[in-house]
């Protein structure tokens, strides 16, 4: 596909995100929280792995895409709620992605490839989910795992060494010499913690 096709795609799902009535403040400015969300996804994925395909590139970008149309407090606040929750989300950004990569001219395997990454589909045997799964917790562990300390102070270290390692288990061994190589930047107050977590 041509690198016009793929640069339509991304303005489509930028314009989309930049709807976002949640802001989010970043390098002294204020964001949409899914445009910026997607700026850092697509970023992380130039640091981690630059020769992906624009296939992955625009699942990558797209993942979050419109999120807040799809909000937690319309499902049951308990646990499985939680979980249909997540799984109807996957699905959702799915179909927004392949959409979009419709209307810019992808051919139908292409868009099935992007749907099954967005979707979560064979973690740890579709390479493009896995790839996508990396960046996830790349970015997670960057940008939002200190803001998440901060929400949660009643959570005890053993309580967070779970959640960096839930986190870490999701990741491929190419991710995890990312972060130890130091490619990331850890929040300086957690790194002991996090390093704690995974060695």
């Amino acid at each position: 596909m041509t690198q016009d096709a793929y640069e339509q795609a991304v303005n489509l799902i930028d314009s989309a995100n930049s709807e976002d009535p949640n802001i989010e403040q970043a390098q002294g400015k204020d964001w949409p929280k899914e445009l910026l969300y997607s700026l850092r996804m697509s970023n992380m994925l130039e640091r981690y792995k630059n020769e992906a395909d624009f296939v992955v590139k625009l699942a990558i970008h797209g993942q979050h895409i419109q999120r807040w149309q799809s909000p937690r407090s319309a499902y049951p606040m308990d646990r499985q709620g939680y979980h249909k929750w997540r799984s109807d989300l996957y699905i959702f950004h799915a179909d927004k992605v392949a959409n979009i990569m419709e209307q810019t001219g992808f051919n139908g395997q292409d868009i099935e490839r992007a749907k099954n990454a967005v979707a979560k589909v064979g973690i740890k045997s579709n390479p493009d989910t896995q790839l996508l799964e990396d960046v996830v917790g790349l970015v997670f562990i960057e940008h939002y795992l200190f803001d998440f300390a901060a929400k949660h102070p009643e959570y005890t270290e053993q309580k967070w060494l779970d959640i960096i390692r839930k986190t870490w288990a999701k990741m491929s061994e190419d991710a995890h010499s990312f972060v130890l190589a130091g490619q990331i930047t850890l929040p300086e107050s957690l790194t002991p913690l996090i390093l704690k977590a995974v060695r």
